[in-house]
């Protein structure tokens, strides 16, 4: 295996960029003292119990960029332990969401797909973007952890006990009170063997006994305090079927399938830090021939105006305050790339967020920011009117149809242009119309001038209204030689807005989605009801929108530029041929900014 990252060359995508922390320098340590003969091994490791969101974007990313810059592997696996709580929807959508946010850092020297290397130790690789990731699974490895376990009761380091969960609960103790010895804690080796064969084959029901190491139950760690490392679950497995009925704890198999696997550097949020004793324990009282792994734990990333618990997220979901795990008010990595993120912008953004060993609060407007300068580089821009009024150009022939030369993006000349139909009726935003203005409104007023984008100076002489009083149509005219290249074209005009034309518009949806929540911390304090601080505008649904004709056949996920509204990107699963919905991802600007500087 490599030691080095290979250069890519012609169209391979750049390599990540090196940003130097202390899992890094950890890395770079042990590859100079010749740790593992200078193998670098890292994993990815979720439970498929719900779909991954923005916190385990920065662990994938830590993860796999650690693994290419050393020239390593980086394996994802699925921690699959709890058959009650797990699902194959949640192992297909894991694939998908990792394979979507690595992919542009796919070549050799970054593989996903299962391999074997030198050493005999499974990889895992992808070898295209379009590729699948094929994961490795901890459930893989049961008939292994069940000889592990036979293992540590022969050494008289495990037994099993027949305490229910609230007396093992109760004799644990708490970290000011010492823990009390099970009084199961003595059976001889024989016994517990015994009882675990007959664990295995299903002769007792669930609940009835555990398997627990015995180390010591007055441990001022009290996860040392003799934890469980088997019970009993008489459930179907996603992965395994039937073939179990007892299954190991997170923190036993853990560690041992990173020594299967290989893995040299652990990397873990910092709540799994209190567990890295019981980790180290595990691997050194089986005395395994190979050089152990070693744990290292991270700040996770915690983001405003959201939720980051799977547990609530699901509650999101029954209690049908969003559509759906990939609803695009959601932090999951599925809502986001719906909504329009791309995955470079998400792995700038935890690229800029950086790696600590201190937990805080991650401003939202951050990974804001990291797709506006995203799209800002690449979307092409175009027109759409939100909320549409008429106008009627009186001085414009009714027969007559201009075509327009627009950019398609001011940042990348080799975008082009495109060519945007003009005609006597236009519809403009709502919004850029005022009977009645404030003072320094510089939008269209009776009698007023402003200047329609790539067009004509347009000057209001009369407005239509319902009986209701609603304004319903504005009659208006244009400076014919206002038009770039015309005599009046330089004339200065304070306001400009964009337009499209009545007859060549396409219909759509658009779909306005802002925060989810009005405050930062929703779920702060003591057993709060993060529903009382739910955003009632974040999704406001518009079905008369008006767009720019060339947006009618938009491809799903396809990201726009809506000029001066914001960036939009085509909804990836109620899009149609002719029938485009579009979903906001960002505004222009940061709207929250103001919000946060008002006095409470």
């Amino acid at each position: 295996m490599s030691n080095s990252t290979e250069k890519p060359t012609g169209s391979e995508p750049a390599a990540a960029p090196v940003h130097r922390h202390f899992i890094h320098e950890t890395l770079a340590r042990d590859v100079e003292a010749g740790r593992h003969g200078k193998r670098i091994a890292t994993r990815f490791p979720p439970e498929p119990n719900g779909y991954l969101h923005i916190g385990h974007a920065k662990s994938i990313c830590l993860n796999f960029s650690m693994a290419r810059e050393f020239g390593g592997t980086c394996n994802l696996r699925m921690d699959d332990t709890n058959p009650t709580r797990e699902d194959v929807e949640y192992v297909e959508s894991i694939r998908e969401d990792v394979r979507w946010l690595i992919q542009g850092w796919a070549d050799k020297s970054l593989r996903l797909k299962k391999q074997g290397d030198a050493s005999g130790v499974g990889v895992s690789a992808i070898e295209s973007p379009g590729q699948a990731v094929e994961p490795f699974y901890a459930s893989d490895y049961f008939g292994a952890l069940y000889e592990y376990a036979e293992t540590l009761i022969r050494k008289g380091k495990a037994y099993i006990c027949d305490l229910t969960p609230e007396e093992t609960e109760k004799y644990r103790g708490s970290p000011d009170v010492k823990g009390q010895d099970s009084p199961y804690r003595n059976r001889s080796v024989e016994e517990n063997l015994d009882l675990f064969r007959r664990m295995r084959a299903g002769e007792f029901k669930d609940g009835a006994r555990t398997l627990r190491a015995k180390i010591d139950m007055s441990s001022p760690n009290i996860w040392l305090r003799d934890p469980v490392l088997y019970r009993i679950r008489h459930a179907e497995h996603h992965h395994t079927g039937r073939q179990w009925c007892i299954y190991p704890m997170y923190d036993f198999a853990h560690c041992l399938s990173d020594y299967i696997e290989g893995i040299t550097h652990s990397i873990c949020t910092l709540e799994f830090e209190v567990h890295r004793p019981l980790y180290d324990w595990i691997l050194q009282a089986l005395e395994l021939p190979r050089e152990l792994p070693r744990q290292y734990e991270f700040a996770r990333l915690n983001l405003g105006y959201t939720l980051m618990s799977k547990r609530k997220l699901l509650q999101l979901l029954q209690e049908n305050i969003v559509t759906g795990w990939d609803d695009p008010r959601m932090p999951t990595l599925s809502g986001l790339r719906r909504r329009g993120f791309s995955a470079d912008s998400i792995r700038k953004f935890c690229e800029r967020i950086g790696v600590t060993k201190y937990n805080g609060l991650t401003d939202a407007s951050l990974l804001e920011l990291s797709i506006r300068e995203d799209l800002n580089a690449r979307a092409h821009r175009v027109m759409g009117v939100l909320r549409p009024l008429e106008v009627v150009i009186e001085n414009y022939p009714e027969d007559k149809v201009e075509l327009l030369e627009a950019v398609n993006n001011p940042e990348d000349p080799s975008a082009g242009t495109r060519q945007i139909p003009f005609s006597r009726v236009l519809y403009i935003e709502q919004d850029d119309f005022m009977e009645n203005p404030p003072k320094k409104f510089f939008r269209l007023v009776p009698g007023g001038e402003v200047r329609l984008r790539y067009a004509y100076i347009l000057k209001c002489v009369g407005v239509d209204k319902a009986p209701d009083g609603r304004v319903v149509r504005l009659r208006c005219t244009i400076d014919p030689d206002s038009k770039s290249g015309g005599s009046t074209a330089s004339r200065k005009i304070k306001g400009t807005i964009h337009w499209v034309s009545a007859s060549h518009c396409v219909q759509a949806e658009v779909r306005l989605y802002d925060r989810l929540f009005t405050v930062e911390e929703p779920d702060a304090g003591s057993n709060p009801d993060f529903r009382k601080f739910l955003n009632p505008m974040s999704l406001e649904v518009l079905t008369e929108c008006r767009l720019e004709p060339r947006l009618k056949d938009a491809q799903p996920g396809e990201s726009f530029q809506f000029e001066r509204l914001g960036y939009f990107c085509a909804d990836a699963k109620d899009t149609h041929p002719g029938k485009p919905v579009f979903n906001r991802t960002v505004t222009l600007r940061d709207g929250w900014a103001k919000e946060q500087q008002k006095p409470s």
